[in-house]
């Protein structure tokens, strides 16, 4: 069994570590009666840029390939360092179409790394100029997880001061991603993005900046500013998108777009009316968000062959792939590289998360009734391989708020001491581990709250394998099935690169 948690990083130094302040009995006693090591989960050795946090995307992709996986942020980087960026041709024909009418560039404003990056919105105010695209809005996403909670002040204004350097572009729209980045299907919340991108309704305020630091005073952080058109003092307000225009969503992380891409462009729409739905040229996502969504795809990405599942299902047995809602497509798509269909003999099962806020009300999520279906399923001997996701302590973690982050990091460790019992008292392996650092540093250097990922490495864990006597140091994410398959009796796959670090 393999039980990923997510948000779970490895640090020493106790000051501002949820992880250090928790009681977790159940882990202590695993790490200190069985094989463990720490894994890199951020920079290069996961495909990203040396220096960037790593994200669950990422290391589900690397845990499950075992392998590096060089990463979408990577890949549309080194294309706007070769030039074939600026010769991209879906982002090409719909700047062109847009000459006659309107370009709306929308996506998170943030240099994290994470879900978009603030190069990538420059490239494209850029080439826009080159092609003389004359009408460009931007519709602006804050962020406030990945990055500091008041931070997008700063980085909207880089944004302006960019706008102003390349000569065109305007900032039409900012929204908190609380509202624009759902992806629990809280409708309401997405409605009231799109009323504003699409619809031109709900508040309006005359300067970007000013709105969000105004914003800041009445304690409102970036992820929940409130959907608000940006309309300048004696100035003509920014037009909602409208028929003939074009759209470029430049998230490159597609778990995030989906929804509010479906609510612009999809026919069949029934979550919210909407009161128009205007007929593009084009509708352009950076990467793939999802099959059947009607778009074109600017950096298209085959799935990755000789993953851990597929090693599975090749080998003829049942495999039980579970998480709640959060983090269901982790365990799932992302585990899988890319794929959205399971395997043969593959089963999945969703839990729903909580329908609250925000997690730090309810730190416990979902983790029991994760733990539930598990045990259940284990009982039931259908299957020789299992996988579980957690997803508190990076959820929790998100909001920053530390007693709650702690609570979280229990409640897991309740859970593992569950699931350690029934796996190693019917003779399984266990092999727990993370996918990126977060609930163990929650503070910043100026005692303030910090909501990001880190660059921590995170624990790797592997008890049952009563052969295994050591786990080497300097292993990454992907080196995590070549090390598990051999105790399965399994061969890793001719694709998988990483190594087994067995002693």
């Amino acid at each position: 069994m393999l039980v990923i948690i997510d948000g779970w990083g490895y640090r020493v130094e106790a000051a501002g570590n949820a992880i250090a302040a928790a009681r977790k009995p159940s882990w202590d006693a695993l790490w200190e009666r069985w094989p463990h090591t720490t894994l890199a989960a951020a920079g290069e050795p996961v495909g990203l840029p040396a220096g960037q946090q790593g994200n669950s995307e990422v290391g589900h992709l690397n845990i499950g390939a075992g392998r590096i996986v060089y990463q979408d942020l990577t890949r549309i980087n080194l294309a706007i360092d070769d030039g074939s960026f600026q010769r991209n041709p879906a982002l090409l024909a719909a700047m062109t179409a847009a000459r006659d009418g309107a370009l709306h560039l929308v996506g998170l404003v943030s240099p994290g790394g994470v879900h978009s990056s603030s190069a990538h919105l420059t490239a494209l105010l850029e080439m826009a100029k080159r092609v003389g695209v004359e009408r460009v809005f931007i519709h602006a996403f804050a962020d406030g997880r990945d990055e500091p909670p008041s931070s997008a002040a700063g980085y909207v204004k880089d944004l302006v001061d960019e706008i102003q350097r390349i000569g065109t572009g305007r900032i039409a729209s900012i929204s908190g991603r609380y509202y624009a980045m759902d992806r629990d299907k809280r409708w309401d919340r997405t409605e009231r993005a799109y009323r504003t991108i699409v619809e031109a309704e709900g508040p309006t305020a005359p300067d970007p900046v000013a709105f969000i630091t105004q914003s800041y005073a009445r304690g409102i952080n970036d992820e929940f500013l409130e959907p608000t058109r940006i309309v300048p003092p004696n100035g003509d307000p920014a037009p909602a998108i409208a028929d003939g225009d074009s759209v470029i969503f430049f998230n490159f992380r597609p778990d995030r777009a989906r929804q509010l891409s479906h609510a612009i462009v999809d026919e069949r729409w029934e979550h919210f009316s909407r009161a128009r739905r205007p007929r593009l040229k084009h509708f352009v996502t950076f990467t793939e968000y999802e099959k059947g969504l009607p778009a074109e795809v600017a950096f298209q990405d085959e799935p990755l062959a000789g993953v851990l599942a597929a090693v599975i299902a090749d080998a003829g047995w049942g495999q039980f792939h579970t998480a709640e809602t959060e983090k269901y497509a982790h365990v799932t798509y992302f585990l899988n590289g890319g794929r959205e269909a399971p395997f043969p003999r593959e089963e999945r099962l969703l839990v729903p998360s909580p329908k609250v806020a925000t997690y730090d009300l309810q730190p416990e999520m979902s983790a029991k009734p994760v733990t539930e279906v598990l045990l259940e399923r284990l009982a039931g001997g259908r299957d020789r391989f299992y996988v579980v996701n957690f997803a508190n302590p990076d959820m929790v973690g998100h909001t920053g708020v530390f007693p709650a982050t702690v609570r979280a990091v229990e409640v897991v460790d309740e859970m593992l001491g569950r699931i350690a019992e029934a796996v190693l008292g019917s003779g399984g392996i266990l092999a727990i581990t993370a996918d990126h650092g977060n609930a163990e540093l929650k503070v910043d250097p100026e005692n303030h709250p910090l909501t990001a990922h880190t660059q921590s490495p995170v624990p790797l864990i592997v008890a049952g394998a009563e052969d295994v006597t050591r786990l080497r140091d300097g292993g990454k994410l992907g080196d995590i099935a070549p090390t598990l398959l051999p105790l399965l009796g399994l061969r890793p796959s001719a694709e998988m690169s990483g190594d087994d670090l067995r002693s």
